[in-house]
C-alpha cells in the first residue's frame, strides 16, 4: 500500500509538471504569435509611407518623360512603376493578413447570403467583362466577425473568377450544409483546378503555382483565408472535383452554437 501510494504521488507530481510545461509552452506560443502579428502590422504600415513617396516620384517621371528619353529609360521607368505597384499590393495584403488574426467580434451574427451579395456587387465589372457567374444556394447565418467573413468570401470568389480556363466563362457556385452545430461551406469553380500534390502548400504565405504575368497576385490570399477560418475555430481544405475546377470547403459555427 505504501508503495502504491508513493507511485500515485509520483505520477500526480509528474502530471502537474507536464501540465505546467504545456501551459508555459502555450503562453510562449501565444506571446510569439502576438509579437509576429504586431511586427507584420508595424512593418507593413511603416513601409507604406516611403513606398508612397517613391511611387509618386516614379509616376511623375513616367508622365513627364516617357517618350522623351531613349527606349532603355522608358523600359526602366516601366519596370520601376510595376515594381512599386506589386510592393503596394504586397503591403496591403500583409496588413490584411495581420488583421485577420485579430478576434474583433466572433460573437456577432453574419448573414452569409448578404455577404455574398456584397461580394458579387464588388466584382460586377469583372463578371461583365468575362461573362462570368457567381451563384449560390440558400446560405445560413453564422457566428463570426462580419468584416473578416466578407474578406474570406471575397478572396475565394475572386480566386474562382481569376483562375479561369481560356475561352470558358468563369462560374463560381457557393453552397452550405449543416452538421450538428457547424456549417460546412463549399466554393466551387470551373477553372484550371489545383494538382493534388500542391493542395497542402497553397494555404502558405507567398505560395504561387503560376507565373505572375499569367495570374497576378501576391500569393497571400489563401493564407488570409486560412487565418480567418482558424480564428473562427473552423477548418479549410480543398476537395477533389469530378469536373474541371477547384472546390474550397470550410467550416463555421452555427448562429445557435454556444
Amino acid at each position: 500500500m505504501v508503495g502504491a501510494a508513493t507511485i500515485a504521488r509520483d505520477l500526480t507530481d509528474h502530471r502537474k509538471l507536464v501540465f505546467a510545461e504545456l501551459a508555459r509552452q502555450a503562453e510562449d506560443l501565444r506571446r510569439s504569435n502576438d509579437e509576429l502579428e504586431q511586427f507584420a502590422y508595424v512593418a507593413s504600415h511603416d513601409l507604406s509611407e516611403p513606398l508612397r513617396t517613391i511611387s509618386g516620384y516614379v509616376e511623375l517621371l513616367s508622365r513627364r518623360y516617357v517618350g522623351q528619353l531613349d527606349d532603355d529609360a522608358d523600359r526602366f521607368i516601366k519596370h520601376t512603376v510595376d515594381g512599386c505597384d506589386r510592393m503596394r499590393h504586397l503591403i496591403d495584403d500583409l496588413l490584411t493578413y495581420s488583421r485577420a488574426g485579430q478576434t474583433v467580434n466572433l460573437t456577432g451574427t453574419v448573414d452569409c447570403a448578404s455577404v455574398v451579395k456584397d461580394v458579387i456587387s464588388s466584382v460586377a465589372t469583372s463578371l461583365e467583362e468575362t461573362n462570368g457567374q457567381v451563384v449560390y444556394d440558400s446560405l445560413p447565418t453564422v457566428r463570426g466577425d462580419p468584416a473578416q467573413l466578407l474578406q474570406l468570401f471575397q478572396n475565394l470568389i475572386a480566386n474562382g473568377l481569376k483562375f479561369s480556363r481560356q475561352g470558358v466563362p468563369p462560374r463560381v457556385h457557393i453552397d452550405a450544409h449543416r452538421q450538428d452545430d457547424t456549417w460546412t461551406f463549399s466554393v466551387a469553380d470551373n477553372g484550371i483546378g489545383i494538382d493534388l500534390e500542391y493542395r497542402d502548400q497553397i494555404f502558405g504565405m507567398f505560395q504561387r503555382l503560376h507565373a505572375r504575368d499569367a495570374y497576378p497576385g501576391t500569393g497571400i490570399g489563401l493564407a488570409i483565408c486560412m487565418r480567418i477560418i482558424r480564428t473562427h475555430g473552423g477548418q479549410i481544405w480543398v476537395e477533389d472535383t469530378r469536373e474541371a475546377g477547384s472546390c474550397f470547403c470550410f467550416t463555421l459555427p452555427d448562429v445557435n452554437k454556444e
